[in-house]
């Protein structure tokens, strides 16, 4: 599987001392190779988030919520990595990006994120490639509630998360179900065996839909030595998850979510693109 990045994540954004800095990227980019990204258009940004969420992350110059923040590269880097995710998409390929997309909702910035790029890049295939049926996998150790809330009225694009609950964002529950809706809370210290067979719901569901294209939210969060949460996933995992996600759909493409034990994150992402292939 083809990565794709850009080297300006390093620069651009920057947020020192915080887990999701711009050393995510510097130390992925040390260890792998890539192709450059472009920028996305607004208009594409646009199929997912309303206009004054866009003028809200261009003209805030600190902070959108405790744990968001916007400086004056801010807007440059969400649609740059908006852009990695459509550039993966047309390549089959696994977007390194910074900032992560996953809890941006349609109308608001949160943990993190910005622009939901995986929901953007999953518009950006149906309505430039004429993908007709997308699916989203999300396995960051939290809910993407960013992506649940742009598609979950959206017949043509299913979304499934696992993720740690109860925990942030505090969505996702167990009731949290819907016809292209499948969310899958697991316990604290949930380690490979339990998630890897609650993983078998989702394969299940995906092959019931019969996406043309499959997305995953590939965060790296639910590692045993991430610093961030209590999921207990090995490395070998990561490798197994991404083995079984290439087989639910003709073109698969993953986007970087999640992931900040800086130490362990190169090997994560090595070990998924193994099991992709």
């Amino acid at each position: 599987m083809e990565v794709v990045s850009h080297s300006a994540f390093t620069r651009l954004h920057p947020n020192p001392g915080h887990p999701e800095s711009e050393q995510r990227l510097a130390v992925l980019h040390q260890q792998l190779s890539f192709v450059e990204c472009s920028a996305v258009a607004e208009e594409d940004v646009l199929r997912c988030h309303d206009a004054a969420l866009v003028e809200r992350v261009r003209a805030t110059r600190g902070r959108l919520d405790p744990d968001t923040i916007c400086t004056e590269t801010s807007f440059e880097a969400a649609l740059l990595a908006a852009g990695a995710a459509v550039e993966a998409v047309r390549r089959d390929g696994f977007a390194l990006a910074r900032p992560p997309g996953h809890h941006a909702e349609r109308t608001r910035a949160m943990g993190f994120c910005l622009f939901d790029s995986i929901a953007v890049a999953a518009r950006w295939a149906q309505a430039e490639q004429g993908v007709e049926r997308v699916a989203i996998v999300d396995w960051d150790v939290h809910h993407g509630n960013g992506t649940e809330d742009i598609v979950r009225d959206d017949p043509s694009i299913f979304f499934a998360s696992l993720h740690q609950w109860p925990f942030y964002p505090g969505t996702g529950g167990p009731d949290d179900q819907d016809e292209t809706v499948l969310n899958i809370p697991l316990a604290a210290g949930t380690g490979d065996a339990e998630y890897l067979a609650a993983f078998r719901q989702v394969e299940e569901a995906v092959q019931r839909f019969e996406p043309g294209l499959l997305l995953v939210s590939s965060g790296f969060d639910a590692h045993v030595d991430d610093p961030l949460a209590d999921l207990r996933l090995s490395t070998q995992a990561f490798i197994e998850l991404a083995r079984r996600a290439k087989q639910l759909a003709p073109r698969v493409a993953a986007v970087l979510e999640g992931g900040y034990n800086l130490r362990t994150l190169p090997a994560l992402v090595e070990a998924a693109l193994e099991g992709f292939g």
